[in-house]
C-alpha cells in the first residue's frame, strides 16, 4: 500500500518547506517532490496509491512518549484512587505513534507481565510500544531476576525505570546500588542492540538530582547518555540542576502535567539548557495526570501561548526521544524511517491525520 501526502509544510523535525511524502507500506520511501513518473509507474503496476491532501497543514513525525503508565497508576491514597488503563484511541488522538510503558510506585497490585501484555495489545492495535523493567524501588522487580537479562531476553524491554530519587517513596539507594543497576541496563542494551537506558523519577526532595551527579563523579566510566531523569519541572532549582546534568551529557524530561510546560521550557532554554538533551512526556495514567492529551496540549501551548518556534520544540516530542531510547527509525521523516506521521492544521493546530507504521490511525 502506497500513500502520498501532498502539499504540506514538512518538518523532519527541521523545516524543509512544502514537500511531499511517499509512504510504502510501513516505511517512508521518499521525502520531497514526488515526480509524476513515479505515480504513473505505481498506477501501471495496479497497486495504486492513496492521496492525503495536506495543504494548509504541518506534516511532522509522530510523537513519542517515553513515560506513560499504560496500565494506570495511582492508588497511593487508597484503592479508589487507582487510575484506569490507557486506551489506544486516547494515545492516537494525542498524536502519539510510539509509547514506552512504565510501572510507578505499585508493583504489588500491578505487575510487569501485565505491563508487557498491555504493550503488546497496543502494538497489535497499530502503534509501536516498549516498556521498562523495574519500578520505583531498589532492587527493581524484574521478569528474570536480572535487569540485564530482562533487557536482553524480553523483546519489549528497553531499559529500567522509573527508579525514584529525591522522593519519600524512594528506596534511598546508594550511589553504588544505582551504578550497578545502570551498568546492568547498559550492558543488556549493548548485548541486545537496545538503549539500555535507566529512567529516573525525580521527587521534590532537597537533594534534587544530586545522586546522579555523584554517580557520574564516582563512576566516570558510565556514559551519561544512558541516564534519563523525568519530572524536572517541580521547581526552578530543580530545572537549574537538570541543566547542569544535561550539560554533562545526560537526558532530562519535562512531564506535561498542568499548564507550566511553556514557562519551564523557556526557563530551561534561557538558562542554557541543551535543547537536544530535553524530552517531554505525559506521565499519563499517574494519579496526578490529566491524561495523554496533556502531551499534545503542551505542544499547542508552546506554539500558541509562548510563541515558541516549532522547529525548536518539536525535537522534544520526536527526534530527541528517539535518540535517548535508541530508536533509529523513529522521530524523523526520512527515507527508510518508519512511516509514523502526524498531520496538524496550521491555523487551528488540530490533529487531522495520524499514521503509524503507514497505517491510518486517525482521520
Amino acid at each position: 500500500m502506497f500513500t502520498l501526502i501532498k502539499g504540506g509544510d514538512v518538518y523532519r523535525p527541521e523545516p524543509i518547506g512544502k514537500a511531499d511524502l511517499l509512504l510504502a507500506g510501513s516505511k517512508i520511501e521518499q521525502v520531497g517532490k514526488v515526480q509524476r513518473e513515479v505515480l504513473d509507474a505505481l498506477e501501471k503496476t495496479g497497486m495504486g496509491y492513496e492521496v492525503i491532501d495536506a495543504d494548509g497543514c504541518m506534516v511532522m513525525p509522530g510523537f513519542i512518549d517515553p513515560h506513560q503508565h499504560i496500565l494506570g497508576a495511582g492508588g497511593e491514597a487508597g484503592p479508589q484512587t487507582r487510575m484506569r488503563e490507557i486506551e489506544l484511541r486516547d494515545i492516537v488522538r494525542a498524536g502519539l505513534t510510539t509509547v514506552a510503558g512504565i510501572l510507578g510506585t505499585d508493583s504489588t497490585t500491578r505487575h510487569l507481565t501485565s505491563l508487557l501484555a498491555k504493550a503488546r495489545a497496543l502494538e497489535i492495535g497499530g502503534i509501536t510500544t516498549w516498556i521498562y523493567t523495574g519500578n520505583f524501588q531498589v532492587p527493581p522487580p524484574t521478569f528474570t531476576g536480572s535487569v540485564r537479562d530482562d533487557v536482553v531476553v524480553i523483546d519489549k524491554v528497553i531499559g529500567v525505570g522509573e527508579i525514584a530519587i529525591a522522593d519519600y517513596r524512594s528506596s534511598k539507594p546508594s550511589v553504588a546500588e544505582l551504578a550497578r543497576i545502570v551498568s546492568d541496563s547498559l550492558v543488556g542494551g549493548t548485548m541486545s542492540g537496545k538503549a539500555g537506558v535507566t529512567h529516573f523519577h525525580t521527587g521534590a526532595g532537597k537533594e534534587k538530582l544530586g545522586i546522579l551527579h555523584k554517580l557520574l563523579d564516582e563512576y566516570s566510566e558510565l556514559p551519561p547518555h544512558v541516564l534519563h531523569a523525568t519530572h524536572i519541572t517541580r521547581s526552578t532549582d530543580l530545572i537549574n540542576d537538570a541543566v547542569r546534568l544535561a550539560k554533562r551529557g545526560a537526558y532530562v524530561d519535562m512531564d506535561t502535567i498542568g499548564d507550566d510546560f511553556g514557562r519551564s521550557f523557556v526557563y530551561y532554554r534561557d538558562h542554557e539548557g541543551p535543547l537536544d538533551h530535553l524530552t517531554v512526556s505525559s506521565d499519563a495514567g499517574a494519579g496526578t495526570s490529566d491524561g495523554v492529551h496533556t502531551l499534545y496540549n503542551a505542544f499547542v501551548q508552546g506554539l500558541r501561548d509562548f510563541h515558541l518556534p516549532l522547529e525548536q520544540i518539536l525535537p522534544c516530542w520526536t527526534s530527541n526521544t528517539a535518540t535517548v531510547l535508541k530508536l533509529p527509525t523513529k522521530g524523523r521523516l526520512q527515507k527508510g524511517a518508519d512511516a509514523d506521521v502526524l498531520i496538524v492544521g496550521k491555523a487551528d493546530l488540530d490533529v487531522r491525520h495520524v499514521l503509524a507504521m503507514g497505517k491510518s490511525m486517525l482521520r
